[in-house]
């Protein structure tokens, strides 16, 4: 026999002979299925936990390196893989109760998972919770909480969060794996992209750009898989359309995105401060855990004080903000307050705004220039702020040009505080007794505006003690006239009350003065900028200060806060060489006649050690993103490992005369190369349709078929013929004759690991 069909041409087999003639069949293409493609169990399985991963991914930027990612991969690829096994055994049944099964099937092993891995030591034999299992759990999710509200990124990894974060993505690993199944990609890249963006909506953050591109791949392949199971769905595509289209569509986002508006409202909802005017800052200033809110690059040894704006007329209940008129920058910041014989030196400082929402953009005063914003923000002339309808601080990094006054000792106490404005919309406010009582008995012995205030700044800091709780333990807050009367009572409050009670002071005392909100200068980092040096400031700096006008000079900070940095002190012209020196930098001091300084240096005794840098919350750890994408990568080569092992036995098998093995390996890889397999043919008939339509090699063929033909038919003969040479061949020529594609599908994706078995193989394994 063996010589009879090595002897023939290619017409021998059977398959080739002629046909009766039939009646010729409609073979018009049609442009869609005619009916729904199955469900390829692998592929989704693998874009389920792709997808869950690539929303865990923006979740190591705001928490440190730990276990809980280990946690979490670990549950994801375990309620991914429980849903693919329960649909492969599970191939009968309707398609909704194996939905259920499936579901019931990850609800119990993400539960048996998590209580092995967090709480083994409360559970049934590890996995089966118990009462104090729930009772951990319990313990878990309300430190979980704690951390969350009242930390600060990157938060310290933990427990609680490790459990928190196994459990929302244990959930969310089972719903991506759902929608896939049933077709539902808009669903689950919606899912995909609400839980990835939760961490930098919540601290505020710049987007993760890198992320969002993964992110949008990603998407594209769901789209892609579910599209192609609908009936309705092209037979055909092209790869390279799809990928141009794809690729235009992220470019566009990424590039067009950022050129977008933020709405205000929008900003400020996460981790950080949204400051208003109100003078309410209790709340911001009592969080446990601050966050860095902006940076200050100068060349100066000390960052300076920030205003956002100032506050000048008191109803008796609240400070109101000031409303000036509005001016283009280009414009300027107005007419200096100070006169040519007063000192004067210009300085440049560059400011970026992290995690700070709020209608006016922090400057150094008085501020003569800014460089990098857009013209949405409106210059205040009266005084010297930046204010907007329509944009939001958070996110902007620009230049200031201000100048820094230093009148000498003499020229001050030369000059008369200007009088309290007087305007046809101000009601007269009745003050308590005690306010203007303490403001001239304190100041009774001075002879100067200049050293009255000076004597009022020196007597709230050595009488009175800050703290941000006396006001809410004794029942009042805020800068109305009763809480200031309250505050001189108790002598123990916060910024607010020290900055109201010595505004009303002075204002007593006849002298104009307005309350300015802002912030505190900054702590110097190692990070230098050329010349320039660091300075972070964070959200427990947000400060309220009194300034005085003095015509000719200017507004003349003051800074009455116990505890806070230095307090405001000129020097003298002969000390300081002349009218014509600079000043002295500023450094903390008890004795304040000795040093001259515009601001304060913040000393804060209630600031938390464990404020972080910029520079941590941005910052990508890499192990828990590398081990994440050496799992996923693993687990999307599982198939082609499994395939390829399954392979190399049958060959070895096969060059030991196995023709049971090559025929196996033959049909695997037609399933795998997606050509069309029918148990109901003959090794000969199949031989036949390969040469003829899918260009195998008809000689190694051949000695293949006469193999089987031998195996099944003749008798078992000692000898047996190498029949790897063959088969490999063949493989060879089948993967020749089709597209790239679908080679690179067959060796990632084999659907034979899936398929179901042949008559023909299960006679021949």
């Amino acid at each position: 026999m063996t010589r009879s069909l090595r002897g023939r041409e290619p017409s021998m087999f059977r398959a080739e002979r002629p046909r009766p003639a039939a009646v010729p069949a409609d073979t018009r293409p049609r442009w869609h299925r005619d009916r729904e493609e199955p469900a390829g169990i692998l592929p989704l399985g693998a874009l389920a936990a792709l997808a869950a991963l690539t929303a865990l991914w923006p979740f190591t930027s705001v928490i440190e390196p730990g276990a809980w990612s280990f946690v979490v991969a670990l549950v994801v690829v375990a309620v991914i893989g429980v849903g693919m096994l329960v649909r492969h055994l599970l191939r009968e049944p309707p398609a909704t109760v194996v939905g259920l099964v499936a579901l019931l099937a990850q609800l119990l092993v993400a539960v048996g998972l998590l209580t092995l891995l967090l709480a083994g030591e409360t559970a049934v034999a590890g996995v089966v919770p118990t009462s104090d299992t729930l009772t951990l759990f319990q313990a878990l999710g309300a430190a979980a909480v704690q951390e969350i509200v009242f930390g600060s990124a990157p938060l310290e990894a933990s427990p609680g969060l490790a459990a928190a974060l196994g459990a929302g993505f244990a959930l969310v690993a089972i719903l991506l794996d759902h929608l896939l199944a049933h077709r539902a990609a808009v669903l689950a890249t919606v899912l995909l992209g609400a839980v990835g963006a939760v961490p930098m909506i919540v601290t505020l953050g710049p987007p993760n750009v890198a992320w969002f591109a993964i992110a949008a791949v990603v998407a594209l392949l769901l789209f892609r898989v579910t599209a192609r199971r609908h009936p309705g769905s092209p037979r055909r595509a092209s790869a390279g359309v799809a990928v141009s289209v794809g690729a235009a569509a992220i470019a566009t986002t990424l590039l067009v995105a950022p050129l977008l508006p933020v709405a205000s409202s929008i900003a400020g909802t996460g981790v950080g401060v949204t400051v208003d005017a109100s003078l309410r800052l209790g709340d911001d200033l009592r969080q446990p855990s601050p966050v860095e809110v902006l940076t200050v690059a100068t060349e100066a040894d000390a960052a300076p004080y920030l205003r956002l704006t100032t506050l000048s007329r008191f109803d008796g209940r609240v400070w109101q903000p000031d409303r000036g008129d509005l001016q283009s920058q280009v414009d300027g910041f107005g007419d200096p307050e100070w006169s040519a014989d007063v000192t004067a030196a210009e300085q440049t400082t560059s400011i970026r705004v992290l995690r700070m929402s709020s209608s006016w953009l922090p400057l150094p005063y008085p501020a003569t220039d800014v460089q990098g914003l857009s013209a949405a923000w409106r210059v205040s002339p009266e005084n010297r702020t930046l204010f907007s309808r329509r944009a939001d601080a958070v996110g902007n990094d620009y230049t200031v040009t201000s100048v820094r006054v230093t009148p000498t000792l003499e020229q001050i106490r030369a000059t008369e505080a200007a009088p309290p404005r007087e305007t046809d919309e101000d009601e007269e406010v009745e003050l308590p007794a005690i306010i203007p009582e303490l403001a001239a008995e304190v100041t009774a012995d001075e002879e100067t505006d200049y050293d009255r205030l000076v004597a009022l700044q020196n007597w709230f800091r050595s009488q009175f003690e800050y703290s941000l709780e006396t006001p809410v333990d004794e029942g009042f807050d805020g800068t109305g006239a009763d809480a200031v009367a309250r505050f001189l009572e108790e002598r123990s409050g916060y910024c607010v009350h020290f900055a109201g009670s010595f505004a009303l002071m002075a204002e007593s005392l006849g002298m104009q003065v307005r309350i300015v909100v802002g912030y505190l200068p900054g702590s110097r980092t190692d990070e230098k900028r050329g010349d320039e040096s660091i300075f972070s400031v964070s959200s427990d700096q947000l400060h309220s200060w009194p300034e005085v006008l003095f015509p000719g000079i200017g507004w003349v900070p003051f800074e009455p806060t116990a505890s806070l940095g230095v307090p405001t002190a000129f020097r003298a012209g002969a000390t300081g060489g002349g009218s014509s020196s600079g000043p002295a930098a500023p450094a903390p001091t008890t004795a304040p006649q000795t040093e001259e300084t515009s601001g304060p240096e913040v000393d804060r005794r209630d600031a938390d050690a464990g404020s972080t840098d910029s520079g941590e919350l941005r910052r990508l750890d890499p192990t828990p993103v590398l081990l994440t994408t050496l799992g996923v990568v693993i687990v999307l080569l599982l198939p082609a490992v499994a395939r390829l092992l399954e392979r190399r036995l049958r060959m070895r098998r096969a060059a030991r005369g196995d023709a049971a093995a090559a025929w196996a390996e033959l049909r695997d890889t037609l399933i795998d190369l997606r050509i069309p397999v029918s148990d109901a043919e003959s090794p000969r008939m199949r031989a036949a349709g390969l040469v003829r339509e899918a260009g195998a090699d008809e000689t190694a063929l051949g000695r293949l078929v006469v193999a089987v033909e031998h195996a099944n038919y003749a008798r078992a003969s000692a000898a047996a013929d190498d029949l790897a040479v063959p088969l490999r061949a063949v493989l060879v020529s089948l993967r020749a004759h089709v597209a790239g594609g679908t080679r690179a599908e067959a060796l990632l994706l084999p659907r034979s690991l899936y398929a179901p078995r042949g008559s023909d193989s299960r006679l021949l394994v």
